[in-house]
Order: C-alpha cells, then structure tokens, then sequence
C-alpha cells in the first residue's frame, strides 16, 4: 500500500538501517534460494519418475521444464520466432533507409505473412473475421454493441466444439495454442479500436481506417504476446516524423546493450529451473506439505522471480524492435522483489495492460470521480475482464477477488491516513521516520497477500491453500513473524526505490 505522503515527502531512514534491510533481503533470498536447491536435489529422483526433468544445458545438471507458458515460447523462438523477428527487424532498417514512406505497408505486409507462415491460412482466417465484425460494429458508433461483439468474439476461444475444429486444422497442440494467444492478445486490440472509432468518429475513415487497423493487429513484435499498446498510441507514434536518422554506431550499441540484457535474463531464468524445480515442486501437493519452511518461503520467492524474468524476455525483445522503429512501448515490468502493494503491481508490471484497463474500462465506468461505489465497480469490472480474457478459471476467480479486495483495502487505508483528523494525530505524535516504519510494516502485510495471490495466479487454488495453512494457520506463531519481518525489509527497499528511483 502506498506511503500516506507524496513520493517526494517520503522520510528517510538512516543510512545503517537502510544497509541493513538490503543485507536481510538479499540474505534472506539467497539462503531461501539455497534451501530449495538442496530440498531439490535431494527430492530429484523423484520428482524426475514424476515430471520427467530434461537433460540440462549444462552438464550434470536437470532441468525444469514444468512452466508451459517459458518452455512453450522458449520453443517457438527456436523454430521460427527469432528469425522472423529478425525479418521484422531487417525489413524495417531497409525501408526506414530507402522507402521511408513504404515502412509502414511493408511492416504490415511482412506481419500478415509472418503470421500466416505460422498460423496457417485458417488461423489467420479466423483473425480476419474477428477483425472484419469488430471493424464494421465499430463503424456504427455504438460503445455498448462494440464491447458485446468483441467479448462474443473472445468467448469463442472456449467454444468447446469450435475448439475441437481449430485444433483439427494443425498437428500439435502447441499450434493450436499460439493461434489462442494471438486471438486473444488482438482481442484486446480490436477492442482498443473499436471503442477509439466510437468516441472519435470523425478521424480517419474508409479503407484508410481499415490499413491502419491491419497494420495495428499485425505488427510483428507485439503480435503473438504483447506488449499491449493502444491503437492512438500506435498510430501517433508510427505517424510521427522521424526526427533524425540514427546514426549506424549508436542503433548497434543500443542493439548490443539491449540484446545483452535480454541474453542475460534469459540466462537466470534458466539457471533458476536448473537448480531449483520450483515448478514440478508446486504441482505436487505432497512436497509443498514436507518444505522446510525456509525452502517453502524459497519456492514462493522462486515462483514470482521467474514469472518477473520470464516476461522481461518475452517483452524484451519485442520492446527493442519497437524502440528501433521509433516507437516508445511500455516499460518493462519492475522486479517483483520491490513490490510492495496490489495497486504497484499493477501499475508496474504489465504497464500496458495496466493502461489499457485504465482508458477502456476503469475510467468510462466512473473511476474515481464519482465517488467510491463508483471506484468499487470500476475496478471490479477490470479485474474481471481480466480473469476472463486469461480464461476465467477457477483459480482465476479466487486470484482475481484476491486482488480486487487488496486494492480496495489499500485505497481505503490510503483514504483513511490521508483524511485530516488522522493525519493532525499522526503528525503531533509520531515522527517522520516512524511513521515511514509504520507504513512499511503495512506494506509487509499487503507484500504477504499479494505474494500469496500471485501464487494462486500461478499455481492454482491448492498451492496457495498449502501456504495459507502452513504459515499463517499452522505457524501463525513461528514461520509467520520471521516472514513479515523479511517483508518488511523488502517493503522498505521498495518504498526507498519509489522515492528515488534510480
């Protein structure tokens, strides 16, 4: 939950305490880190019989291959992904040189037949038909009819019987899946468009409309995942006049640093599920039972930190080629280690999905400026798309209450210490640095459930029953007290973080 200040009145806390919440958090991580690996290592004949660890990339070393979503798009890269982002990347330079005014068609062109390369002509078949409805609605100015057609359009992805066809059209399963990402990620998009046509009808109409759509559904770097960018954004940014060309030292040095911190990322990621199988561990609720509560605290740790590094390679390198062709996507998502409320975790870490939510459900509802019924439905609403754009599972249910209930608890404390009897009692009482201290221990609390929400997000209802009951039901008096006092720590950096980023 955020400090009662503004970011720029928040205290600062001396030096030596501040040194000694990084050491307990950076302690903290590695010992927990160091615990799972050994509770890994000595559980991996088992877990290998049960979840088939692969061979290493590293010799002597198993690998995890449990996460889907990291092994899934790890796979694709291989197979085609790569090159044709590669493709993307060389077809924009030459045009950006020669054929300025042929960039754009030439992008849209190379990201329909990229897509088709992959999907198949039926795949991009259905693409076009969900962009045909949407765009015709849309030209009937109608907000309401608009956002019913698009969200039948989306129902379609859990059609059983339909399912059964699409799946009938490729020879793996995982074809079929990218064909279920793509249709739900331009989903979004044709959303995005269909409301901005009915509150600006007047702009752009006709066929011209219709190509900046396709070239908006079909840019290669965001096709298949995101990151999501609203349709004015794209069409302003890639409408804008190129101020002046990069010079060919600065793209490749921007090129190298950025590939390298991709390569980099990459790299932990794969060490974590080298030496940690967190994710055939939380499959199995007998091991999640028999943890030590320190490779216990390590696994939920674990869990978060891949997801945060998997997505900095899955938006990374689409955000590169993005930046070369002047774009500006959203930023990267921050590391879940400095979190330290619902509302920060989404705002930072899927910023565009953050922003989309915000101009296209949570402000046309009401928001703010109608008072907190308002605010309540509001946000409500957004997280419930969300849930059910992600495919409205259970787990995804509980997940999305979860995070509905930790914003509005967190906006009503915000309002509560904001107000000005409170803030008249806090201020003759208790200093600037202990009130920083007292927010920082809210802070833990809300870090604790949002860890625990994310755990449902990404393990299901039983992983994160497992972790309500072992620590805050059966150690309420041994593994709880130690835990909240290393978030605290964690909080403080956080809130140090947001103070001066750096």
């Amino acid at each position: 939950m955020a400090s009662t200040k503004s970011k720029g009145q928040l205290a600062p806390l001396p030096w030596a305490e501040m040194l000694a919440y990084w050491v307990l958090s950076f302690g903290a991580h590695l010992y927990s880190f160091y615990q799972l690996h050994i509770f890994s290592k000595a559980h991996e004949a088992g877990l290998e019989r049960e979840f088939q660890l692969e061979k290493g990339l590293v010799k002597g070393f198993k690998r995890d291959p449990s996460d889907f979503e990291w092994t899934f798009w790890t796979e694709w890269a291989k197979k085609s992904l790569l090159w044709t982002l590669a493709g993307h990347g060389v077809i924009s330079r030459l045009t950006s040189i020669f054929y300025p005014k042929l960039r754009v068609p030439a992008l849209t062109i190379y990201g329909f037949l990229a897509a088709s390369s992959v999907l198949g002509i039926r795949g991009v078949s259905v693409l076009l038909v969900h962009l045909g409805l949407s765009f015709s609605v849309a030209l009937l100015q109608k907000s309401a009819l608009s956002w019913a057609t698009n969200l039948l359009l989306l129902s379609t992805l859990h059609i059983r019987p339909l399912q059964e066809i699409q799946r009938g059209w490729y020879k793996t399963e995982e074809e079929y899946y990218l064909l279920l990402f793509s249709v739900a990620v331009c989903g979004l998009r044709f959303i995005s468009f269909s409301l901005e046509r009915c509150w600006s009808p007047g702009e752009r109409r006709g066929a011209l409309e219709l190509c900046w759509l396709l070239s908006y559904t079909f840019y290669h770097p965001f096709f298949f995942n995101g990151p999501v960018v609203t349709y004015p954004d794209y069409i302003e940014q890639m409408q804008r006049s190129s101020e002046e060309c990069d010079g060919d030292q600065s793209l490749f040095t921007y090129l190298v640093l950025r590939l390298g911190r991709i390569i980099l990322w990459w790299c932990t990621a794969e060490y974590l599920i080298h030496v940690m199988y967190m994710h055939c561990i939380q499959s199995n609720e007998t091991y999640l039972e028999i943890l030590p509560p320190w490779a216990l605290g390590g696994l939920a740790l674990a869990l978060v930190q891949f997801f945060f590094l998997k997505y900095l390679v899955l938006f990374g390198l689409p955000s590169t080629l993005a930046t070369l062709d002047k774009l500006v996507p959203p930023k990267l998502p921050r590391c879940v280690s400095i979190m330290y409320s619902f509302t920060g975790m989404w705002r930072h870490f899927d910023e565009g999905l953050y922003r989309w939510l915000i101009r296209y459900i949570y402000v046309p509802l009401g928001g703010s400026r109608h008072g907190h019924l308002y605010k309540m439905l509001s946000t409500g609403l957004a997280f419930g798309f969300v849930c059910l754009w992600h495919g409205g599972h259970d787990y995804l249910q509980y997940w999305a209450l979860m995070n509905w209930a930790g914003v509005l608890v967190e906006n009503g404390l915000k309002s509560l210490f904001a107000s000005s009897v409170i803030r008249s009692v806090v201020e003759q009482n208790v200093s600037a640095a202990m009130e920083r201290r007292c927010v920082g221990l809210l802070c833990a609390v809300s870090t604790a459930m949002l860890i625990l929400s994310n755990l449902v997000f990404l393990g299901g209802t039983h992983v994160g029953r497992v972790f309500w009951k072992r620590v805050f039901i059966q150690g309420w008096s041994t593994v709880a007290p130690p835990m909240l006092a290393f978030l605290y720590c964690f909080a403080q950096i956080g809130l140090q973080w947001t103070s001066h980023p750096p």
